[in-house]
Order: C-alpha cells, then sequence, then structure tokens
C-alpha cells in the first residue's frame, strides 16, 4: 500500500512536470487484480485472526470476493457478489463501501460436529428463503470486520493502516476520491497534494526521476498467486 501510493504520487509528478494544468484533475490510476489480492493479504487477511485467505475476482462494475473462514473447528469456504458503491482514501479516512447483489454462497465447509453442520444449513435457509436475507453483514459485523449500515457493508481499514506511518505519509500526499472496477483491474480515481509531495522531495531520495516506474507491480507487497 505504502509504495503503490508513492508510485501513483511519482506518476501525477511526472504529469506535473510535462503540463502543470493537469496537476489539478482527477486521474486514472490501474491497479491489477493480482496486486489487489497481495494487498488484501497483507492488511486485511494477516490482521484478522479467523480469516485464513481473502482474495477477488475483479469484472466490470463487480466483484466476487472469496473467504476462508476457521472459527472454534469450522471450516468454510464462501463466495459472495459485491458492487463497489464507495473507495475513499486520505491520512484521516480509510473507507470501502460495498453492496452486496448476491447471496452467500458455501463453496466447501468441515463441522467438528454433525449437528453443528445441520444447524448452519437450517440457519442459511431460514435467513435466505424465509427471511429473504442474507447473513453474511450480521456476521461480519459481529466480528467487528465490517459495519452494515443501509444494508451496506462498510469496511474501515484505518484500525490497521492508521497505524502504519508510511501508509500515512503516503496518504498526506494522495487522496483516493473513488474507484472503478472493470475486467481484471481496480482503476483508482484521486487527486495529489501537491505541496506535500514537493515537501517530500527536498528531503528524500526516494523519489528520484531514475526512480519513476510506470508499472505499479513494484511493490513490497509480494503478490500472492492468482485463484
Amino acid at each position: 500500500m505504502p509504495t503503490l501510493l508513492t508510485n501513483i504520487a511519482k506518476r501525477i509528478r511526472q504529469v506535473y512536470q510535462k503540463a502543470e494544468d493537469f496537476i489539478e484533475e482527477e486521474r486514472e490510476f490501474p491497479v491489477s487484480q493480482v496486486f489487489l489480492n497481495a494487498t488484501l493479504k497483507r492488511f486485511v487477511t494477516d490482521n484478522v485472526y479467523l480469516l485464513k485467505d481473502l482474495h477477488a475476482d475483479l469484472h466490470d462494475d463487480w466483484l466476487r470476493l472469496y473467504a476462508t473462514i476457521s472459527i472454534k473447528g469450522i471450516y468454510t469456504v464462501l463466495s459472495v457478489d459485491l458492487k463497489l458503491i464507495q473507495m475513499e482514501m486520505n491520512k484521516d479516512i480509510q473507507l470501502i463501501v460495498f453492496e452486496q447483489i448476491g447471496n452467500t454462497e458455501v463453496i466447501e465447509a468441515t463441522f467438528p460436529k454433525r449437528w453443528m453442520k445441520i444447524a448452519a444449513n437450517c440457519g442459511l435457509f431460514f435467513y435466505q428463503k424465509v427471511l429473504k436475507k442474507d447473513p453474511l453483514g450480521p456476521i461480519l459485523e459481529k466480528y467487528n470486520i465490517v459495519k452494515v449500515q443501509d444494508e451496506l457493508l462498510h469496511l474501515s481499514l484505518n484500525r490497521w493502516l492508521g497505524k502504519n506511518r508510511s501508509v500515512i505519509d503516503a496518504l498526506t500526499k494522495v487522496h483516493i476520491n473513488h474507484a472503478e472496477l472493470r475486467e481484471t483491474e481496480l482503476i483508482l480515481l484521486g487527486n495529489l497534494n501537491l505541496a506535500a509531495v514537493l515537501s517530500k522531495l527536498s528531503t528524500s531520495k526516494s523519489f528520484d526521476d531514475e526512480d519513476i516506474d510506470d508499472d505499479f507491480s513494484d511493490s513490497r507487497v509480494t503478490p500472492i498467486q492468482q485463484k
């Protein structure tokens, strides 16, 4: 995440040097599906004890999220289709909001006792078929992963990113206003705090022109194998 935002800042600086009037425009920066999943692993999966895996398949205007959960002897692999409603990233707010557009699907599940499996299947059936709701939001909210507001899933990354100085330093330079989903890509839309970047340039060698790389794959986050 810090390297990604730093690279965005470098890219905008490069544009600014070529055409100063572009600096105020909101610009697009593509992030690959593989890089996004590696970032999810580092900043979400590795910080939530019950999550063993979390990755997404990106499509035009929607994504399919896969989660592997292990808790109290129960092991489940779930998938759910989501629409990205909001993404805002700055030094004060790191928020992603999703709308669930499909029921949670159980891909795999093992239980330590047979009655637990029966209870889980009955509970899922009751939620989805009788109540016409989905249990994913309430379950995630119970374990303090998301907050459910107006049937939307609010994922705040501040509890993990807010303590990372390099992330906050990067977010003083780049403000991500929103993002769009495309096939295998997340397109970030953001602006640059030019004063903060130029201040950093005067004291850091990390922004040398020689280091400007058009490919966001240069990152300290090691991409995981795509599933």
